[in-house]
């Protein structure tokens, strides 16, 4: 059995809210295995489905750039919150974005190569951490085309939000966007639903009514009804809109004759480990380094 050590725990309680025990617990029972670990509380019924994302593990910030026509958000990570704020990386972050919309490069490597005033985006990407003295690096991006395209930022750029619609009108796309930064759907509808999404989710619901004690030919009906409840959580038309409960998405852009055609949502550093830091050292490394 791995070693389950104090900031497993930590991660685990900040991705679902359970108690601390908990979460040493489960973690020992599924041999350190942090998404078993989620799975296991969850069939304990001690751990919310809505913090099943992970949490925001790296600094930086989400971008965006849309006339339109064309929209982009890019995510640019740094390794403390002062770098974000500085106004220098800023401003590099807005024109990279802009770059990925007029350039439309294939992916990270292609967007690397090209030109902004003073050098490629990867020769002033090396100028800023030169200058600044702390590593940064490009890690994402999405850009999409149409004739209503709509971006939006928020918390000052720890949410991201790209959407595409077809029909409907800029205030419309702008309600989407706030939306979906709201809500963080998984998937645009059922049809788009990964087939291991639905497999895990009747495996946690099947075990949690094992446990429970529910007859066994009662259980399939309890986990099919939990499950079809799952999926309108995390697919986005079946959403209640946020600013009005007693309406979908669906029938908001059933109602304004519009179509999403895509959807994409940044959150600042979800995905990455973020290094355990203490401040005090951090600072008294960076006086020593100066000397």
């Amino acid at each position: 059995m791995s070693t389950i050590t104090a900031s497993m725990v930590k991660e685990l309680r900040e991705k679902t809210g359970a108690g601390m025990m908990d979460c040493k617990k489960a973690l020992g029972e599924t041999s350190g295995d942090m998404e078993a670990a989620v799975d296991y509380l969850r069939t304990k019924g001690l751990a919310a489905a809505a913090k099943k994302a992970g949490r925001v593990a790296a600094e930086g910030m989400v971008v965006d750039y849309c006339d339109g026509k064309v929209g982009v958000i890019t995510e640019i990570n740094s390794e403390t919150d002062f770098v974000a704020k500085n106004e220098e990386f800023q401003q590099f972050a807005a024109d990279v974005a802009k770059t990925v919309a007029t350039e439309n490069p294939a992916d990270i490597d292609a967007l690397q190569q090209c030109k902004l005033a003073e050098g490629t985006v990867n020769e002033v990407l090396n100028q800023k951490i030169a200058k600044i003295g702390e590593n940064m690096s490009l890690r994402r991006f999405a850009r999409m085309e149409g004739s209503n395209v709509a971006t939006y930022i928020h918390m000052g750029g720890k949410i991201g939000v790209l959407v595409n619609l077809e029909g409907g009108d800029n205030e419309l796309a702008k309600d989407i966007c706030l939306h979906i930064a709201a809500m963080n759907p998984q998937f645009l509808d059922q049809s788009q639903v990964d087939p291991d999404f639905v497999a895990r989710e009747e495996v946690i619901f099947t075990t949690k009514a094992q446990e429970e004690g529910k007859p066994e030919k009662i259980i399939p009906n309890i986990v099919k009804g939990q499950v079809a409840k799952r999926l309108k959580e995390v697919c986005l038309l079946n959403q209640p809109f946020v600013k009005n409960p007693d309406q979908t998405i669906e029938q908001l852009l059933k109602e304004k004759g519009a179509t999403l055609i895509a959807f994409t949502r940044f959150g600042l550093g979800e995905g990455i480990e973020k290094k355990e830091c203490n401040f005090a050292e951090e600072v008294q490394q960076q006086v020593q380094a100066s000397r």
